[in-house]
């Protein structure tokens, strides 16, 4: 089942896909289930938006592939390597990602996302799972140049826009089955199957849930690929996933201050 949420007629709203149209939910599956209102929308008269607004975190995991870990000068760690992007990062499908004028080298880092869909603590790997709500897909855009200089990741890593997430959440998905690919124009710059991910998706949920309380609407970026490279005010951005869809995001330069 996919799940969008999106804007029609001044309205944001969530719906289930099905063909062409968005069956209309009463509220927020999150928390209100999957209740319909009897309406549909056409696809193509809905803005679809990011797809979760994380309630208080971005979770993020640093070189959880192999060859991602060896192209950033270094050997992947033997525990999943954790930072933290702030909910206003969030953008979601068509929106634009504004370089900032901080920074002279931004860089795509397509990512299988995770959402979390109930309250997980001290939550083992064989039961992880259990506190999925779905899947989505995630571009964990960095400051390269600041990641580099500030010698830790928040800055670099948390700007407004720095966070795309979309299309939809797809709450039958089986990573194992699916492959991501990151484009630039159209031209391929990253791709690998989700099986290369160093650790999975209930190890990083036990992990991360050891260390603190993940919240309904929460995600989880698990990690990116080699191949990371820079793009450029213009440049469209696309991450897919098999499965998933393709997220998709222009880029722009920020204004400069006056």
């Amino acid at each position: 089942m996919k799940i969008a949420r999106f804007s029609h007629d001044d309205a944001i709203m969530y719906g289930i896909i099905d063909g062409t149209d968005l069956v209309v939910l009463a509220g927020d599956p999150m928390f209100s289930g999957y209740e319909t209102t009897g309406a549909r929308v056409p696809l193509a008269d809905a803005a679809l938006l990011a797809p979760v607004i994380p309630r208080s975190k971005v979770v993020c995991v640093g070189k959880n592939y192999h060859d991602h870990a060896a192209e950033m000068g270094g050997v992947a760690p033997e525990e999943p390597l954790l930072f933290l992007k702030p909910n206003t990062a969030v953008i979601g499908p068509g929106d634009a990602i504004v370089r900032p004028t901080l920074s002279e080298r931004t860089e795509y880092e397509g990512e299988l996302v995770v959402v979390i869909g109930k309250i997980a603590k001290n939550v083992k790997a064989e039961n992880a799972l259990d506190y999925v709500l779905g899947y989505t897909i995630g571009n964990d855009v960095t400051a390269r140049d600041l990641q580099r200089k500030d010698g830790q990741w928040s800055r670099a890593k948390g700007f407004d826009t720095f966070c795309p997430l979309g299309p939809v959440i797809e709450t039958d998905f089986d990573p194992a089955s699916a492959s991501i690919e990151t484009r630039v124009n159209g031209e391929v710059r990253q791709q690998a199957p989700l099986t290369d991910m160093i650790h999975s998706v209930p190890a990083i949920i036990e992990y991360a849930s050891a260390v603190f309380t993940l919240l309904p609407g929460d995600v989880i970026m698990t990690g990116t690929p080699a191949g990371v490279g820079e793009f450029g005010a213009g440049d469209v951005v696309e991450v897919e996933i098999t499965g998933l869809g393709i997220l998709r995001n222009s880029a722009r330069n920020a204004a400069a201050s006056s």
